[in-house]
């Protein structure tokens, strides 16, 4: 079956960086989109960003743009977001997931996602 396993969250300090990995497993990762979305407490899931099946083309919500890059490595069946210039806002739960459809276009609706990680904890101090 589909796993997906982040890690690299952490505590960081306002400013500073942290990077996530996303292992993949049980599908041929190359054909999927893949994306990151967070949640903070007692707000919904949110999109960050989101990457095509090759890599060649990314897609961020504003509040990261500049400061986040989500990229991939097919090879490994890993995505990654680098997060710098972390803010206290940043703070959440940060997840994977991957859109089953396998499609050339890449979503930002989390309802378009159908395989998810189990998430990670950021958390940005100020």
């Amino acid at each position: 079956q589909v796993q997906l396993v982040e890690s690299g969250g952490g505590l960081a300090q306002a400013g500073g960086s942290l990077r996530l990995s996303c292992a993949a497993s049980g599908l041929t990762f190359s054909r999927y989109p893949m994306a990151w979305f967070r949640q903070a407490p007692g707000k919904e899931r949110e999109f960050v960003a989101a990457i095509n099946r090759r890599g060649g083309n990314t897609y961020y919500t504003d509040s990261v743009k500049g400061r986040f890059t989500i990229s991939r490595d097919n090879a490994k069946n890993t995505v990654y977001l680098q997060m710098n210039s972390l803010k206290p806002e940043d703070t959440a739960v940060y997840y994977c997931a991957a859109d089953g459809t396998a499609g050339w276009v890449t979503p930002t609706r989390e309802d378009d996602y159908d395989y998810w990680g189990q998430g990670t904890q950021v958390t940005v101090s100020s």
